[in-house]
């Protein structure tokens, strides 16, 4: 997988030693080849003495606006052309194989879903915001998709762009140390509610996580040792009972996603018996 980022700081990003290039997953899949990253410096584009990037708004306004010529010039070295001409299918067929993101602050909010949908895919071109924002003609001819990080205002898209790259390849096959670790995690997929009670386990196959396709917050991790500062593990993760581990680890996501967020238990994939223990933390569904 190959990902592109347009940006004016570059630097920002690192290289192999040091920025997120150099450290944790995204460094072990640009060393495996599993992925590939590359800066893209949009004052190499700009035909000035000073190497201007930006100007000033039409009618008027706070700030300063991306000019889109430089970030022309920069996709069209990627050969990237404007979005009617552009061949985006797989030969096998429909399925988009690259995508060109705009991030910024008016963007749709970046989620999981959308990392796991963006690591089917063989290249993402990530375009870094600045100022005031980028000429609109460039996410009109150029963006398949306009994304932010969340409700709030960087200074630039850099950040962002760090954050959708290591959400996303920390998911392709390979990455990570389990095949398993970003299916049992927040946001993960999981197995279905109903699995929870009725899998057998063994000792050699410990119970999974149980956030399920649910969509639930992670359940809280304990280690070594079993009491720190005088506070104990929960009683069922020290017993052995898988049944009660996995209840247990339920209930636990489902108190800290009541606490946390909310708002993903209206579309949470709930049991009758998830429900009955919500009710008795206090959730009430039809208030939500």
């Amino acid at each position: 997988m190959r990902f592109d980022i347009l940006t004016i700081f570059p630097d920002f990003f690192g290289g192999p030693d040091n920025g997120i290039f150099g450290h944790g997953v995204v460094s072990r899949a640009l060393r495996t080849g599993i992925a590939t990253a590359h800066t893209h410096d949009l004052r190499a584009f700009t035909h000035d003495r000073h190497r201007t990037v930006d100007d000033r708004p039409f009618g008027g306004g706070e700030g300063m606006v991306l000019k889109p010529q430089p970030i022309f010039e920069c996709l069209e070295s990627l050969s990237l052309t404007p979005k009617p001409t552009r061949d985006t299918s797989r030969a096998s067929g429909s399925e988009p194989k690259e995508t060109v993101i705009l991030l910024s602050a008016q963007g749709k909010r970046f989620t999981q879903a959308t990392a796991r949908r963006l690591a089917t895919l063989d290249r993402v071109v990530l375009l870094c915001g600045r100022y005031e924002g980028v000429d609109e003609r460039v996410s009109q001819l150029f963006c398949d998709e306009e994304l932010s990080i969340g409700d709030y205002v960087l200074s630039g898209g850099e950040l962002a762009a760090a954050i959708l790259l290591d959400a996303t390849v920390r998911l392709l096959p390979g990455v990570l140390g389990h095949a398993d670790s970003s299916r049992y995690e927040s946001f993960g997929e999981g197995d279905q509610p109903e699995h929870l009670t009725t899998e057998p386990h063994t000792a050699q196959a410990p119970p999974r996580s149980t956030n399920a396709a649910a969509g639930l917050l992670d359940y809280p991790h304990y280690t070594r040792p079993a009491e720190f500062l005088g506070v104990p593990i929960p009683e069922p993760l020290g017993n052995g009972d898988h049944l009660a581990i996995r209840k247990w680890r339920r209930q636990a996501a489902l108190a800290k996603t009541l606490a946390n967020r909310p708002d993903l238990l209206p579309t949470a994939d709930l049991t009758d018996d998830d429900r009955e223990f919500l009710a008795t933390l206090g959730y009430n569904p039809t208030s939500e």
